[in-house]
């Protein structure tokens, strides 16, 4: 049972998620235990070498695990998370789908792929979520 009515009350409450938000991340489907977030990527999101920065990757897919898993749970914060970065993205646009792995009594565990609008496989985070 999902915690939001529909995805504009998602949204609504994810407005206070102002670092997601100034840095152009989108919430765009939610979901029983999923969610779809993405951002167009623009200078303000490279590092030194011209490339993606890799909290940009890392925040994007952490807003999509946030919005997946209080749609299940509200509040639940992150436990322990970790990411592996595959490739660097060659498109212009970053989509991060969140999707239940597991939804314990306490705990849950999440699965964020984060692609490119090419297709291309750009990250893997996987989140631990602690329901308060």
């Amino acid at each position: 049972m999902s915690t939001f009515a529909n995805i504009d009350e998602a949204r609504a409450y994810f407005e206070g998620d102002r670092f997601a938000g100034e840095n152009g991340m989108t919430l765009d489907e939610i979901g029983d235990g999923t969610a779809t977030c993405s951002m167009t990527l623009t200078r303000r999101h490279q590092n030194a070498n011209g490339g993606v920065m890799g909290g940009a990757i890392f925040t994007l897919a952490d807003f999509a695990f946030a919005a997946a898993v209080n749609n299940v749970h509200r509040p639940t914060v992150a436990q322990q998370v970790s990411i592996n970065y595959f490739s660097p993205p060659k498109g212009t646009r970053l989509i991060a789908r969140a999707r239940q792995r597991k939804d314990g009594r306490t705990t849950c565990v999440y699965i964020v792929d984060v692609t490119d609008d090419t297709g291309r496989d750009v990250a893997q985070f996987i989140g631990a979520g602690y329901k308060l």
